[in-house]
Parts: C-alpha cells; sequence; structure tokens
C-alpha cells in the first residue's frame, strides 16, 4: 500500500524528511476495524512527533493522525460497525499514523463520520474535536449546558483546537468566550466560528482583557505558548480559578499558582488510547456527538486549507505552515 513515512529526524526543509514508500498492509486485531482512509488532517503533533521520535534502524515511521475513511475489515470483538460504513477518528499514538491507504484502529475510539461533510472536511475535526471536548468537560470539569456567568479566555483561539473549543464552549454551555488572536484573519476567523470578544496576545493578557471590559476570568485554556503568557495568565485568573494547557512547558513553576488557589489541568487526547483506561470507549461516543452536532448544523468545519492528494510534498507543504504558527484552523489532504 502507498503511505507517507521518514526514516530519520530531519528538518522539514530536508527533501527526505517526508518520503513516499510502499508498505505492506496492516493486519487488523480482533479489537480493530481496518479502514481504507480517504482523508487525513495534519495537526502540531505531527511534526513534533517527526522531530522527535526516531524509528528503529532500517524501519520507517507513518505520522498522520486525523483519519476519514471507509471499513474494509471488522475484528471478532470490534463491535458496532460493519464492512462500508463510513467512519473517523484520531487513532492512537502508540501505533502506525494514518498516512497510509488503509489503517487498522482500535474500533473503539471510531464513531461514525458526519454525513454533512465531505471526507476532507471532516478529517479536520477528530483529533481537535476530543482534546477540546475531553479539556472542556473532563479536565476544567464545566457541566454541560452550566457556565453561566463564568467566562473562557482561549488562548490561541484560532488554531486547530481553540477553533473547535470555540464552537462546543458556545454550543454546549452558557459560557462567555473570550479567544485570543493576533492578526486580524485570525481574529475574525474567532469571531466567525462564535468567540463573544476577541483580544490580541501580542500584547500582555491582561491589559488587552482590561481594554476589552473585562478584569478577570474564571478559566482558561491556553493552547499554545503557555510559557510565554504564563504569568499573564495567571494575573488573569480569578482567585481559585482554573487553567487547562496542551503544550509542552518547560520549566512549568506550579508555585506561582498557589496566591490564588489556582488549579492545573493537562490535557492530552491520547491518553486513554495509550494506556487503554476503563473509559477508552468514551472517546468513540464524543465523536459520535460531536459528528451528531455537525449534522444538525451546530458545529462546522475548521478545515481552511486543501493542500490536495496525500502524498510527502503535500505534507510537507503541511509541516512547513504548521511550523511556522501562521496556519488559522487545519489542514487536511484528501485521495492517493
Amino acid at each position: 500500500m502507498k503511505a507517507v513515512a521518514y526514516q530519520k529526524n530531519l528538518p522539514i526543509n530536508v527533501p527526505q524528511a517526508l518520503e513516499d514508500v510502499e508498505l505492506p498492509a496492516p493486519v487488523p486485531g480482533t479489537r480493530d476495524l481496518l479502514v481504507r482512509v480517504h482523508a487525513v488532517s495534519v495537526n502540531p503533533v505531527d511534526t513534533k512527533v517527526r522531530a522527535a521520535s526516531a524509528p528503529a534502524a532500517g524501519q520507517v515511521k507513518v505520522l498522520g493522525w486525523d483519519a476519514v475513511g471507509v471499513v474494509e475489515a471488522v475484528g471478532a470483538q470490534a463491535a458496532g460497525f460493519e464492512v462500508g460504513d463510513r467512519v473517523w477518528y484520531a487513532g492512537s499514538i502508540k501505533r502506525p499514523g494514518a498516512n497510509s491507504e488503509l489503517h487498522a484502529v482500535d474500533a473503539r475510539i471510531v464513531s461514525r463520520a458526519p454525513k454533512s461533510l465531505a471526507d476532507g472536511q471532516a478529517a479536520a475535526l477528530p483529533l481537535t474535536a476530543i482534546t477540546a471536548w475531553e479539556l472542556l468537560f473532563d479536565r476544567l470539569r464545566i457541566a454541560q449546558g452550566g457556565g453561566e456567568g463564568q467566562t473562557l479566555m482561549v488562548v490561541g483561539g484560532a488554531g486547530g483546537v481553540g477553533s473547535i473549543l470555540i464552537q462546543l464552549a458556545r454550543q454546549l454551555t452558557k459560557l462567555r468566550v473570550i479567544a485570543t488572536a493576533s492578526r486580524p484573519e485570525s481574529r475574525e476567523w474567532c469571531l466567525d466560528l462564535g468567540a463573544h470578544a476577541v483580544i490580541d496576545h501580542a500584547k500582555p493578557l491582561s491589559q488587552a482583557l482590561r481594554s476589552a471590559g473585562i478584569e478577570h476570568v474564571d478559566c482558561v485554556a491556553s493552547l499554545t505558548q503557555t510559557a510565554t503568557h504564563y504569568q499573564e495568565i495567571i494575573h488573569s485568573l480569578k482567585p481559585q480559578g482554573a487553567l487547562a494547557v496542551i503544550d509542552d512547558m518547560e520549566g512549568l513553576d506550579p508555585i506561582a499558582l498557589k496566591n490564588k488557589s489556582l488549579s492545573l489541568h493537562w490535557e492530552l487526547m491520547f491518553t486513554r488510547s495509550m494506556f487503554e483506561t476503563p473509559d477508552i470507549h468514551e472517546q468513540g461516543v464524543l465523536l459520535g456527538r460531536v459528528a451528531d452536532l455537525v449534522d444538525a448544523g451546530r458545529v462546522r468545519t475548521t478545515a481552511n486549507a486543501v493542500f490536495g492528494r496525500i502524498n510527502a510534498e503535500n505534507l510537507t507543504r503541511a509541516h512547513v505552515l504548521i511550523e511556522s504558527g501562521k496556519a488559522v484552523g487545519k489542514i487536511v489532504l484528501e485521495g492517493f
């Protein structure tokens, strides 16, 4: 089967950073679905793994943790699916990624794809939707339908996770949502997705909030550059507020949170699949809920760039854009 992979950790401007390869088709396990991949999207985790995780000598590593496709085979213990079902999922970081014609995935973290979206438009959502959902409801513990009178600040609102988090918060809670963005196009993107207001994270956050008439916020979802904004986030939070983060924060000093009794929450959407937690199936359940919201017209795709077919050249372009820090929404690719 066709796939895109790498053999060594190389900068993305080196021609061999990503390569078109031919690999044997995967053999699905008893809990797995074998999926023919129709579309994928690219996330920051793809670039981080490419830069830091080397395959064994003589082996290659396939990236890609967002996919839409059609089921070709069903494992003996993979309940709820049939051959021919159109599905979406984000997969497991412990297994080969989905930048391949065929992909084996644990059925428990899969759901039917939304009927109202084409393959590429749907592929933009799974990983970021899981991340945003778990961050909002499992980490920050905002009740669905709750949050009235409270304010959520989303740092990095125009990124992949921010783009769906804004929508979920607006559709499923009563939170006031303040997004941060520094460019006119990213500001408009956040407003179009439903943010009540957008502030400029190129300025000190507490100052930008006050300029918008907001003294403090109840909770913060910091999705990028947390280390840069950390002290300003603390200034911006109310006492006994909550901070949820997804990026890697080298040198995080949690003592800085003590005076305000602020809580700190990490979100990694791969935790359930990495450890096969007892509630691993909840990822399939929540993806089903998101599909329903999409088909009801309450949540829209966050795809903002289509880079053509799934091959090394186009995936390299996607990695370059993500590493630039200027991507708005999600980059998707379709077909081999």
